[in-house]
């Protein structure tokens, strides 16, 4: 089944030159040149993948981000401005699962394309198991859903792929390295910062008092634990 990629970027010659590069690699792509219309698109097209600028007219990536999170967990990139760590941090808080700093290379954007598609179908594949069980914790592997004292937490593919890692390796203090190469890749050991957002989002969303974490605890110098 061919895979369609959602293209958002407000520069036609900059859409032209990532579709260019998509379709050579057998994807089908869709486009857009504002917010408004990714967020749209995104809820009538359904994509596979979105692509989405930070810097657009009319409504900003950010809350597009923000927007097509309230209903799809769809695997999503921002593009970023080189250099600006505060957009990058930003889209990750929102729910982006990758971010590329412009100006890339080809191989840079197909690299990461691939990277997050990959997380995405093992997370749907996820069914050698039927419920992986952790104290209050239970992750239904055959659905991809999560529930934390009895309550659904809606996650991305990329936060759900993170905290069955953990789950699967509780009880073991996991590094900053072994969590990026395991989750995002071999080509991502370096990333850290991806790794503490995506962990500052989890406890945002399973702890109580996420300064307090006792679900995802920190140990300094060593790495990260689920108890």
């Amino acid at each position: 089944m061919t895979i369609r990629v959602l293209v958002v970027d407000d520069e036609p010659r900059f859409v032209r030159l990532v579709e260019a590069n998509l379709l050579t690699e057998g994807f089908e792509v869709l486009t857009g040149t504002n917010g408004n219309e990714a967020v749209q698109k995104a809820a009538d097209e359904k994509p596979d993948l979105v692509l989405l600028d930070v810097m657009m007219p009319e409504m900003d990536g950010f809350e597009a981000c923000e927007r097509i999170r309230e209903f799809s967990n769809v695997p999503l990139i921002m593009l970023t401005a080189k250099g600006n760590e505060e957009h990058r941090v930003q889209g990750l808080n929102l729910g982006a699962d990758d971010y590329i700093v412009k100006p890339f290379s080809a191989n840079e954007l197909l690299a990461r394309v691939h990277a997050v598609l990959r997380r995405a179908r093992a997370s749907a594949a996820e069914s050698n198991e039927s419920v992986l069980k952790h104290g209050e914790l239970e992750i239904d592997l055959a659905r991809a859903e999560v529930r934390y004292r009895g309550e659904q937490i809606s996650l991305s593919s990329t936060e759900y792929r993170l905290l069955l890692e953990f789950a699967r390796n509780a009880g073991e203090t996991l590094t900053a390295e072994k969590l990026l190469e395991g989750v995002w890749g071999e080509e991502y050991k370096d990333e850290k910062e991806i790794l503490w957002v995506s962990i500052s989002r989890l406890r945002q969303k399973l702890e109580t008092d996420p300064k307090r974490p006792k679900l995802i605890q920190t140990r300094s110098g060593a790495g990260y634990i689920m108890p």
